[in-house]
């Protein structure tokens, strides 16, 4: 079934729907597939922007009816799922509750509205680097794997139905998962999203009108993306083409395995650069920042490369200087755990295959293991969190950007440490930019312990740099838990904290 265009006199800019509730502002696109229409619109009662998936058809045909709505009951399922890379469902709306039965329409989604630019916008001029398409998925692709792990789907398979944030995030901005959509389906989206930030091609069936479809080979594979590209790294060309494949030789089946490489590539690509934010003209209806590609001018070519190069030489700079300021503490492969109470995603150490003993005297101590620790059961960036232990203050383990503090969607987060043998702390130094992050040093009896039967053992504000956290007297213990009660604010609704290395020392 193909999507409507005007079923209604109102399905167009200036039109109100809904009981007279939401003014269509713009079309940000359409979804064949679920025969939707994408809409940016004015809450007339709450005088916000909002983002529409509409779902139109005829009442009287009763399984397009049924698909309607058993989309809408997908979309306030998933409601009570927050995380950054997806906009928030705020209502759903079905004929008789909110919609007249004349109007054409079997159902509305609402969101709230994405501040940004269309990632059909972003990659209309031409496809981006390796690194900065990257960068751009990662949070994307820990929003699915976060609803993969609470039994969700999110249905971010449609590219209109992306966007890029201001800050230079991909995010969901039109849930509505398709009736039949599963997990795998997640999976290919994600897939061919990184398909298309990298060759500006769409790889899966029903993309939108005027993106070129994605080449594929006698065999009707996909071409992976280095054929059309050459300078494109193997690992993350390969990622985007094995995420499509339905074979189960071969074919990658999870949203961790895609952010595993995507962390890979991040970490070689340090020094490529995100396409910078641009203010846009001052419009109320359009947004105040916008992601784009447009090419600099000639004679502004080269003060960009200077300033480039001036700040990669300062960060490289300043990382030398943090790194010789601590000592090693080994290297970190990332792998997950399976465990009841909180979700702990550890990552396990290891230095050319073995793992060294933990020293018996004074000094640094190396855990054997580290990880996110999360009682919400949707752990932040768990895939980085080796980064806080890796030796190279250039890397990072970060939370999620929350738009209130904590507690208000969580208590708290923290990385939980482990060690070989049971021992005793005299102090915990943690380097970070985030000034006034509050935390709190617990030791555990297990790596799953609750919160509550946790002990604390110091507490401290972060400076930005080096705080160093002097622990209460305690007896020896296998697990240590940096606990953040509070995320450093730096205002417009951003709270986030990023913890750049941590050092464990030993008790005489």
């Amino acid at each position: 079934m193909s999507v409507s265009s005007g079923v209604h006199a109102a399905l167009n800019p200036g039109g109100v729907i809904g009981n007279g509730r939401y003014r269509l502002l713009a079309k940000s696109g359409a979804d064949a597939r679920s025969n939707a229409e994408l809409w940016r619109a004015r809450d007339g009662q709450l005088n916000r922007d909002v983002a529409l998936t509409v779902l139109l058809g005829n009442l009287a045909d009763n399984e397009a009816a049924a698909r309607a709505r058993r989309t809408v009951e997908r979309a306030m399922h998933a409601s009570s799922f927050t995380h950054p890379g997806v906009s928030r469902v705020i209502d759903v709306l079905t004929p008789g509750t909110g919609i007249r039965p004349d109007e054409g329409i079997l159902g509305i989604v609402i969101a709230e509205w994405t501040q940004g630019t269309d990632l059909v916008d972003l990659i209309a001029e031409g496809p981006l680097p390796a690194g900065a398409a990257t960068r751009l998925l990662e949070p994307l692709g820990a929003a699915i794997e976060g609803a993969h792990h609470a039994g969700l789907v999110l249905g971010a398979d449609h590219p209109q139905r992306i966007r890029v944030t201001s800050d230079g995030r991909l995010r969901l901005a039109f849930p509505g998962p398709r009736p039949d959509a599963i997990a795998r389906d997640d999976v290919k989206g994600l897939g061919a999203i990184l398909y298309l930030l990298l060759t500006g091609r769409w790889a899966l069936p029903g993309g939108p009108q005027g993106v070129p479809v994605a080449p594929t080979g006698p065999d009707g594979s996909v071409v992976a993306p280095n054929a059309l590209h050459p300078y494109l790294p193997h690992d993350l060309s390969s990622v985007a083409v094995r995420s499509l494949e339905d074979t189960s030789v071969g074919g990658i089946r999870t949203s961790a395995a895609i952010l595993q490489v995507l962390d890979q590539i991040a970490a070689e690509e340090a020094q490529t650069a995100l396409i910078p934010a641009v203010a846009s003209p001052r419009d109320d209806d359009d947004d105040q920042v916008v992601w784009t590609t447009q090419r600099p001018r000639q004679d502004k070519q080269q003060k960009k490369k200077l300033w480039i190069s001036v700040g990669v030489l300062a960060l490289a700079t300043l990382t030398v200087i943090i790194w010789l300021s601590v000592q090693i503490v080994g290297f970190f492969s990332d792998e997950p755990s399976k465990g009841g109470g909180p979700t702990v995603v550890i990552n396990q150490p290891g230095s050319n295959g073995q793992t060294a003993p933990p020293p018996a005297a004074a000094g640094p101590v190396q855990p054997g293991q580290i990880g996110v620790y999360d009682v919400t059961n949707q752990p932040d960036n768990a895939n980085q969190a080796s980064r806080a232990v890796d030796n190279n203050a250039g890397t990072f383990w970060r939370t999620d950007n929350y738009f209130q503090q904590f507690p208000t969607l969580k208590p708290g987060i923290g990385l939980m440490a482990s060690f070989a043998e049971p021992v005793k702390l005299a102090s915990v130094t943690i380097t970070s930019p985030s000034k006034g992050t509050h935390v709190e040093i617990r030791v555990a009896s297990a790596l799953d312990s609750p919160i509550e039967e946790t002990k604390v053992v110091g507490v401290a504000d972060l400076s930005d740099g080096q705080t160093q956290i002097q622990l209460n007297d305690h007896e020896p213990t296998g697990h240590v838990l940096i606990w953040i009660t509070q995320l450093t604010s730096s205002g417009g609704g951003k709270n986030q904290t990023e913890i750049r290395e941590v050092l464990y020392t030993r008790a005489q």
